[in-house]
């Protein structure tokens, strides 16, 4: 899954929505089409999530005391994406 499907949906759906005109029994071809849309969309916005959530890198840190106790810090970094040209 991907950005790849995410445009294939919202392509298939908005030709579907607003450029064929023909009918069939029993479907509605326009309201398919925006079905198709709107998950296309929902995919775009789910992989754009995802991405973004993968970039973030997190540290864990136990610490043992000459008491026995054990202290545990956890770092989370943001990673910054590479600059574009």
């Amino acid at each position: 899954m991907g950005y790849g499907l995410g445009v294939f949906l919202l392509a298939i759906g908005l030709i579907l929505a607003l450029a064929v005109r023909d009918s069939i029994d029993a479907v509605d071809v326009t309201l398919v089409g925006w079905i198709l849309a709107g998950c296309g969309v929902l995919v775009i916005v789910l992989q754009a999530l995802q991405a973004n959530r993968a970039r973030a890198s997190s540290s864990v840190a136990t610490t043992t005391h000459s008491d026995g106790t054990q202290t545990t810090t956890e770092k989370r970094n943001q990673v910054d994406p590479p600059p574009t040209a």
